[in-house]
């Protein structure tokens, strides 16, 4: 059996996720590849995608947004996600049993849901959202009138775990605000769920993140004995192995480039998959790195750059009095042709994310 080294799973994984080089694509091709994009924030799918594709500009998703062509709803690992229509229609039934256990388990929200009909929450929260679009905080409000005794945030919470809510415009609208505000995916596609198919799953996952192992398809997704459906799978899979003798699994003519293939600078987005879809991320950082990026306050997750391939520092831009700030921290040092490109392709995101504003780059000591 061949083994894959962490380099090759690298050269991989920059490969699926179109970061090696920039691709002639589509942001709604690029987002149905992916199986969607973390949105957990409305706007690092913006970000994303521009660090992903040639001459990507932010107009182009919101359009997809307004025209309902992508919609942001919870998905893999309870966390909200950007995904095509078609996709939030046929993963949502599938991720269903993780937000069923989420409301026994939730350290919040299960205590007071303990006694609750959670069925006639579904049945009352759907009539609601049947009438209007509600905020979280509109909605917990009036299911609070059908569930007396139950805090309405509570009730919120159960109902963007049972129904299949999506978050609607002008959210995550590039250049506008709104609060977070439902529906569900059936009114505002027209269209009901899909029939669930979790080799479906499996596959679209390889396409995007494989080779991988049957744990690391379980941490993307939050879902359990998914080795059931791999092993459904596996006379269509090809088969590999990592340095710890664990079993990779992957499309058989899924791009897998050489370990020595270059891989240039990249800023990735905050909260971006590429960083959160492995149990084994060492394919991108090293364990020092992981716990440093995910000891981030709030749980915020920073903009990351990737330098020959692996997480080496973060990002972020500010913005005050019309000037825009990109802010650049490596963790270690970086060699002068990576600097220069960093920095060009620095000015070049300023110039994206804050076309309006005086720009300013600031590299920080390497620490």
């Amino acid at each position: 059996m061949q083994v894959l080294g962490k380099r090759a799973l690298n050269r991989a994984l920059l490969a699926r996720q179109f970061l090696s080089r920039r691709v002639n694509a589509t942001a709604w091709e690029t987002v149905r590849h992916l199986t969607g994009m973390q949105a957990q924030a409305p706007f690092p799918p913006y970000f994303g995608l521009w660090s992903r594709l040639h001459g990507f500009t932010p107009g182009e998703l919101a359009r997809l947004l307004l025209d309902r062509q992508v919609v942001r709803i919870v998905l893999m690992r309870g966390t909200v996600h950007l995904v095509t229509a078609d996709d939030a229609l046929m993963l949502r039934p599938l991720i269903q049993p993780l937000l069923d256990r989420d409301l026994r388990t939730n350290t919040t929200y299960a205590p007071p849901l303990r006694n609750v009909d959670l069925r006639k929450v579904a049945t009352e929260a759907r009539a609601i959202l049947a009438e209007a679009p509600r905020t979280p905080a509109e909605l917990g409000k009036l299911l609070a009138a059908h569930v007396p005794g139950c805090p309405p945030a509570a009730l919120a919470h159960a109902a963007r775990n049972l129904l299949p809510l999506v978050q609607i415009p002008p959210r995550a609208v590039w250049g506008h605000s709104g609060r977070p505000t439902y529906v569900t995916a059936e009114d505002w596609l027209g269209r009901p769920l899909a029939e669930p198919a979790p080799e479906q799953l499996v596959l679209r996952y390889l396409a995007a993140f494989g080779p991988a192992t049957v744990q690391d398809i379980q941490a993307w997704s939050g879902l359990t004995r998914l080795g059931e459906v791999v092993a459904r799978l596996r006379p269509r899979l090809a088969v590999f192995a990592n340095e710890e003798g664990r079993e990779l699994f992957d499309l058989p003519d899924a791009p897998r480039p050489g370990p020595e293939t270059p891989a240039p600078p990249r800023f990735i987005a905050e909260f971006d998959n590429l960083l959160l879809s492995h149990a084994d991320r060492s394919r991108v950082m090293t364990d020092q790195t992981r716990k440093r990026i995910f000891a981030s306050p709030n749980g915020m997750f920073p903009g990351t750059l990737l330098v020959n391939g692996f997480v080496r520092g973060t990002w972020r831009i500010t913005r005050a009095r019309g000037r825009a700030v990109l802010d650049i921290e490596p963790f270690a040092k970086i060699s002068k042709k990576d600097l220069s490109a960093l920095e060009s392709a620095g000015k070049r995101l300023l110039g994206f994310a804050a076309p309006d504003h005086e720009h300013n780059l600031r590299l920080a000591p390497r620490g």
